[in-house]
């Protein structure tokens, strides 16, 4: 079996691509809000349901430009069982995140666990989308109202995701999604932020282009988070076969069902009532009493036949290197528990179901 890795990029052929990028050679216009980046922006607001979207070059600068643009101050109530971005973008803010113990079904965070950490200095909650499983949103934004908190989503997983027939986008103050390379839908490198208040995205939008406010006049300290148009153009054409994307991702979920549901000391995610998931990650936890292999051991037992699984998360945020002796881990049992225990195996929307067959036959071979 050929090398495999957790995820694969999807692509449009060559040719579409080169098409789409054709008519950049006549105008010359690169970056800077161009034709591409105008209809990528157009089109997501009405693919994502979401009422207004801006673009950026990445999705972290989605998440950290948002709080910025928010003008936040004090601690923001978040998950340490998430990507890296998070945790940053709310430290690079001044901010202080004050993590929250996650769901042990979903992996996100743990919405009943929210108004215990809630001080006089909370001005935000910081959720996570994790895997492209949903948040309690709107238990979220029963807790955001009652204390007049913003409600800042990572949803860096979750494109495409609907609850109850509604863009997934369109709940909180914003949404942040990644278009990274490994995600569900790429524009190689890319991300956006969706939005309501018109006021908000001015700010943001000053901020992602230098804090520039007209052709003479530069009244902020902004950065530089435009999308170009090349990666736009990706996201255009892919734009087009998302949604054959996730269909294939689906069978690939459903073949990995086939093999390991039901397994003892495996726990799969069940998928949430009312919501149209977008087959993100495939996570497995492993309870080694039960199983009689560890997490690492099954990592391992695939990496000596070239398959790349991930130990994602691991490790969680708030024991990163960079925070040494700043938090206490054990405050949050559960996301240290499924943190040491969670394997994400490969998916992706071309992966041979006959590879995910070998894939689960040495997960299989590992129970004692």
């Amino acid at each position: 079996m050929n090398n495999i890795l957790v995820t694969r990029s999807s692509m449009p052929d060559f040719e579409e691509y080169t098409n789409e990028i054709k008519d950049i050679w006549q105008s010359h216009w690169l970056t800077n809000m161009g034709v591409k980046h105008q209809e990528l922006q157009k089109e997501l607001i009405d693919y994502l349901d979401v009422e207004k979207l801006d673009l950026m070059v990445n999705g972290h600068f989605a998440i950290e430009l948002s709080m910025q643009a928010m003008n936040l101050h004090g601690e923001v109530i978040t998950t340490p069982f998430t990507f890296a971005s998070t945790t940053h973008a709310i430290v690079r803010n001044g901010c202080e995140p004050v993590f929250c113990d996650i769901d042990p079904v979903s992996y996100c965070i743990d919405a009943s666990k929210i108004e215990d950490l809630i001080t006089d200095r909370t001005v935000a909650i910081a959720p996570v989308h994790v895997y492209g499983h949903m948040c309690d949103v709107e238990e979220i934004q029963r807790i955001a109202n009652k204390y007049g908190l913003k409600v800042i989503y990572d949803a860096a997983h979750a494109f495409g995701v609907k609850y109850k027939g509604h863009g997934l986008g369109s709940y909180g103050d914003v949404s942040c999604y990644s278009f990274h390379a490994t995600k569900v839908f790429n524009s190689i490198e890319g991300g956006c932020v969706c939005y309501h208040d018109e006021d908000f995205g001015k700010t943001l939008y000053q901020l992602k282009n230098f804090g520039i406010h007209g052709p003479e006049v530069v009244d902020g300290v902004g950065a530089n988070a435009k999308m170009n148009e090349f990666c736009a153009a990706m996201g255009l054409c892919n734009l087009r076969h998302v949604d054959g994307e996730i269909a294939k991702r689906k069978a690939v979920v459903e073949r990995y069902r086939e093999h390991l549901e039901g397994v003892d000391g495996l726990q799969l995610s069940p998928i949430q009532k009312d919501m149209q998931p977008n087959y993100a990650y495939f996570p497995v936890v492993f309870d080694e009493k039960v199983f009689g292999s560890s997490r690492n051991e099954v990592f391992d037992a695939l990496a000596k036949i070239g398959v790349g699984a991930r130990k994602y998360f691991y490790p969680l945020t708030s024991s990163f290197d960079c925070f040494h002796g700043k938090y206490d881990v054990m405050k949050t049992p559960i996301a240290v528990r499924i943190s040491k225990r969670v394997l994400t195996l490969p998916l992706y929307a071309d992966l041979a179901l006959e590879d995910v067959d070998r894939i689960c036959k040495v997960i299989l071979e590992c129970k004692k």
